[in-house]
């Protein structure tokens, strides 16, 4: 690719406010993939539907995106999504694709008996539903993240925004998780033809395994997850003890909380452990995924109690390291909510103050009743007692023990 492909102009409207592929208004080297494709892929899936375009709509609605250069991004192939998902998925979806052509009509609410009779096998159907054009939406939706990586490794940009992008559980030969492509893995992979060593962090509620499982074998990527783990919960991975194996092993880092966990835990938790990933790994690139499906209220995550601020604190520390970022969206299924917590997010990368007064714009009702940024914290007790936490932190610092960055010459 050339970078003229991505600096070319570009005027999108979404709803009353436009957005140019121009330079920012500021000399930050802060890229914002965006485009109407990537938008309307993410709005396909049944399950956050128009979410992507709150989220988008909130963030011009404060001009935050003059405070960036939006960057169209170019779709994946299908050799970029071999570096990763196997030939035989591929495959599949283009197979599942072809078996629906007469019944898509409609991108939602279509009958997954549609789809071909091995497609349980590779994770389509209940949770990962038939989609309209799926591996159409799935290069688009790849495309972001891979885009988002080349402008790192280019060093065009210092940080890159990819709200698009996130869909950690998708594994090399399975839909999972309302997730079909793992765009993570992905773009970890783009950046690695740069960068010797990436650190890759994960903040949704539910764990990444499916970026774990990709790297569990590499001492070159650390993967770091702060989640929820208990009997039935989704995906039922990322226990302590899992750090990795062979060449890998100490390189996976995760961080199970109980229920009811708040901000001042889940930051705790966050300040007490990274800075020893950070000596001992000594990372060239950072991925973070904020899903936020933690924040009080959020109707599927429904463990944890947070608000914009743990995801803010979190990720300002990773700001501080001054080294090339890729931020990344994920879960997050009460959608304003999830707006209002990447908008803010999106505000402290880019050095703003936002008025707490929400602005009108087209999706302005649904930020009722109160109309405003902020998200307060919900009832739920926190479980996770002073004893659980020290003890968690002792064992994580105890396995980070095993990270010898000599290692990652391997």
């Amino acid at each position: 690719w050339r970078l003229i492909l991505f600096r070319r102009k570009l005027t999108v409207k979404i709803g009353n406010f436009e957005i140019e592929n121009q330079q920012s208004e500021m000399d930050n080297k802060i890229g914002y993939i965006f485009s109407p494709e990537l938008i309307q892929a993410c709005d396909k899936v049944a399950i956050v539907q128009k979410r992507a375009s709150m989220v988008h709509s909130l963030i011009a609605s404060y001009d935050l995106h003059k405070k960036m250069t939006c960057i169209s991004p170019k779709q994946a192939n299908q050799h970029d999504l071999r570096t990763f998902h196997s030939e035989s998925y591929i495959s599949h979806l283009k197979s599942a694709d072809d078996s629906t052509i007469a019944n898509a009509e409609s991108d939602l609410d279509s009958d997954d008996d549609d789809l071909p009779e091995d497609s349980a096998e590779y994770g389509l159907g209940f949770d990962c539903p038939k989609i309209k054009d799926l591996q159409s939406f799935v290069k688009i939706i790849a495309g972001g993240t891979i885009s988002a990586a080349k402008l790192l490794t280019s060093q065009t940009y210092d940080t890159v925004i990819n709200w698009c992008g996130g869909w950690h559980h998708a594994q090399r030969d399975e839909a999972s998780g309302f997730c079909y492509v793992n765009d993570v893995v992905l773009g970890i992979t783009e950046l690695k033809k740069k960068f010797e060593r990436v650190l890759y962090i994960d903040l949704d509620v539910h764990h990444g395994d499916g970026v774990e499982n990709a790297f569990s074998f590499t001492p070159t990527v650390l993967t770091y997850s702060v989640h929820h783990l208990s009997q039935g919960y989704f995906p039922g991975t990322g226990a302590i003890s899992s750090i990795g194996c062979g060449k890998g092993k100490g390189f996976c880092v995760n961080i199970p909380l109980k229920e009811g966990a708040s901000n001042g835990t889940f930051v705790s938790v966050f300040k007490r452990t990274m800075p020893r990933v950070i000596t001992n790994f000594r990372p060239s690139v950072v991925v973070i995924q904020c899903g936020a499906d933690g924040l009080a209220g959020d109707p599927l995550g429904a463990v944890f109690n947070l608000t914009d601020t743990a995801y803010k604190e979190c990720l300002q520390i990773v700001l501080e390291l001054k080294l090339p970022t890729m931020i990344l969206g994920g879960g997050g299924y009460n959608k304003a909510n999830t707006a209002r917590c990447w908008t803010n997010l999106t505000a402290l990368v880019t050095g703003q103050k936002l008025d707490v007064d929400i602005p009108e714009h087209d999706f302005f009702e649904e930020y009722g009743p109160d109309f405003q940024l902020r998200i307060e914290a919900g009832y739920r007790p926190d479980k996770n007692s002073k004893d659980y936490i020290d003890a968690l932190v002792l064992e994580v610092l105890g396995n980070l023990e095993e990270v010898d960055v000599n290692t990652t010459q391997v």
